[in-house]
């Protein structure tokens, strides 16, 4: 098989990998009602996954652990997520959380 052919092999393996675990709970679970259980559960995961995929760029400064005062985006992140907790939009939370770190940046020059 040539380098062109493979490529089109990989092409075609990585669209099957990355579709059928997307798709095939599609086709088994179209036609049936799940339990409100769990309904319940499912409307965590985007939460869940969201906090595991932020909270290591919070907690970690140069790959330690740090929540000392030099931690620009945790410190940050705490109004923000009072911010969105209070208010449930997208919107002011994003600009809370930027102009909490513009400030910091521009007038204490942190970050």
């Amino acid at each position: 098989m040539t380098n062109q052919g493979w490529v089109f092999v990989t092409i075609i393996g990585m669209l099957v990998v990355t579709y059928l675990p997307r798709v095939l709970p599609l086709w088994l679970f179209s036609s049936r009602s799940l339990p409100p259980l769990v309904i319940a559960w499912l409307r965590y995961v985007p939460v869940a996954v969201l906090s595991a995929m932020l909270l290591p760029s919070l907690v970690l400064d140069e790959g330690r652990f740090s929540l000392g005062g030099n931690n620009l985006y945790f410190w940050a992140a705490v109004p923000t997520f009072f911010v969105a907790w209070k208010t449930r939009s997208l919107f002011a939370s994003v600009l809370v959380g930027m102009a909490i770190v513009a400030g910091a940046r521009t007038l204490l020059g942190i970050g």
